[in-house]
């Protein structure tokens, strides 16, 4: 009897989620949509630290009687689109929306001097690693990429490039600007072949990186290691924040004691995946560098790329302007003078995240634009594939 009640109870709760999650993907009213509207229309300029620096205020509150107007035609996907185009036109780029997304296409791309290559997946679709994405659909890339134009700020090239990555693989924002017609799948034209894709519950999706590239050897915030026949010294700091289990003081300790017992010709600190989080975390290595032997030309060496954002290109702006560094990569996603110290607020209805910049940090007086590497690398898919880091080789064979 025990057992049938408990039967029952579940299947009671089973029915409650199930009726919960057919709410939640339900489309909002032509009401509901006006009231997220206008509480966006109130709120961002409020808290905002200057939502008008960019965009007038009359051409602001125009476009959201634009998205009002389309209300009879608007599902939650489309809304989300309109939605991410009047965010673009603020041009900050800490100010985002962030919809709660579910699912995700189980396959990552990056860039490379050849094209789009897929670099990450799960199991299920492993024969598609390193093949070259032509399209998705009946729409070719050139005409994907266009369509993305339209949703993020694409003045920084870095910028459009690393959010078109983050937004390539997801079945809303695909839907929402008519690329795909479906939710959980696609047809994703690889190598000129066409091969389906199936959408899975991003938090079950258990994707993997198939490369021995130094930089992603750990998961760790924060390691390093003796390369080159213990010649250079490889600082790897992928999360500007406290590691489990180790602080970054004493990690920083350790860095530094094994510089002095194995001293080392060069110094590289890698920054290509850190996207940002505190930057005074950094600081205890900053003023053990100020006067340690590697601070000079021809021994410090700093890795950006896409990725290096927020408070990891804050860290980036320190070590060129104040050391003796030289900068080898890509230019940062980040501009070098910029808004930020993000806050957010949900809107009532759709329950998206608006994420909005409350101060604004001048990094460097004069500087324009992302920060660009002294030394710039266009990375090789084949290099990639063989586990050959550009960046690193281009630093060994150097001399000064």
């Amino acid at each position: 009897m025990l057992h049938i009640v408990r039967i029952k109870i579940s299947y009671i709760l089973l029915l409650f989620l199930l009726s919960i999650f057919k709410i939640n993907a339900q489309n909002l009213t032509e009401k509901q949509f006006i009231e997220d509207l206008e509480f966006l229309k109130t709120e961002l300029p409020k808290r905002h630290k200057n939502l008008f620096g960019k965009i007038s205020e009359r051409k602001f509150n125009q476009k959201i009687l634009e998205i009002e107007k389309k209300r009879q035609s608007l599902n939650n996907e489309t809304f989300e689109i309109e939605l991410y185009k009047l965010i673009k036109k603020i041009g900050d780029e800490h100010t985002r929306i962030e919809p709660k997304y579910r699912n995700i296409f189980p396959i990552y791309f990056d860039f490379f001097k050849e094209g789009i290559f897929v670099v990450k997946t799960d199991s299920i679709h492993s024969k598609l690693m390193y093949k070259k994405l032509n399209g998705i659909e009946t729409h070719t890339i050139k005409s994907v990429i266009n369509d993305y134009k339209r949703i993020i700020k694409d003045d920084n090239k870095s910028y459009f490039e690393i959010n078109f990555l983050n937004f390539i693989n997801n079945p809303s924002i695909l839907k929402g600007l008519n690329i795909t017609k479906s939710n959980s799948e696609i047809k994703s034209i690889l190598d000129n072949q066409e091969f389906p894709i199936l959408a899975t519950n991003k938090e079950n999706s258990a994707l993997t990186k198939n490369t021995q590239l130094l930089r992603f050897k750990h998961k760790n915030n924060y390691w390093y290691e003796l390369i080159e026949n213990n010649k250079t010294m490889y600082f790897n700091y992928q999360d500007c924040a406290e590691q489990d289990g180790k602080t970054f003081e004493i990690f920083n300790n350790e860095l530094f004691n094994a510089i002095e017992i194995q001293k080392p010709e060069k110094l590289i600190i890698d920054l290509r995946n850190n996207s940002g989080g505190n930057s005074a975390i950094l600081k205890p290595f900053l003023e053990n560098l100020k006067t340690n032997y590697l601070n000079k030309k021809g021994s410090l060496y700093i890795l950006i790329g896409k990725k290096t954002f927020s408070s990891a290109l804050m860290n980036a702006i320190d070590l060129k302007r104040d050391y003796n560094s030289i900068l080898i990569g890509e230019p940062t996603s980040g501009n070098v003078n910029h808004y930020g110290e993000t806050r957010g607020f949900y809107l009532p209805n759709s329950k998206i995240i608006i994420g909005y910049s409350t101060k604004y940090w001048e990094n460097w007086k004069g500087y324009s634009g992302s920060l660009k590497p002294d030394i710039q690398i266009d990375y090789s898919i084949e290099n990639f594939k063989n586990n050959i880091d550009e960046a690193i080789e281009y630093i060994k064979q150097l001399e000064f």
